[in-house]
């Protein structure tokens, strides 16, 4: 039977075990600034958005199998954007 979710926030809701236990190994391993949300956006924007029909045994799979260096380079490309951003709106007040 495959399972059918009404919002993006079920499904996370669905999946939070496994980012939770996923977190907890990051950490183990020194990642202490990446939060379960942060491997939410990474894969639902860099390897679920491209693909179809996926079960939830498949995200959980993906959620267990994503590197360190994809996360963290996902995470420091964020953060670049989100300053560059931060920048612009203060270049912005000035005028």
């Amino acid at each position: 039977m495959k399972e059918e979710f009404k919002s993006l926030s079920e499904l996370y809701n669905k999946v939070k075990p496994a980012l939770t236990t996923k977190t907890h190994e990051l950490k183990r391993s020194g990642m202490n600034y990446i939060k379960e949300e942060d491997i939410w956006n990474c894969l639902k924007e860099l390897k679920w958005a491209k693909t179809t029909n996926l079960t939830l045994s498949e995200m959980v799979s993906d959620i267990f199998d994503i590197s360190i260096d994809a996360l963290d380079i996902y995470i420091k490309k964020q953060m670049a954007k989100a300053k560059r951003n931060a920048n612009f709106d203060d270049i912005e007040s000035l005028f």
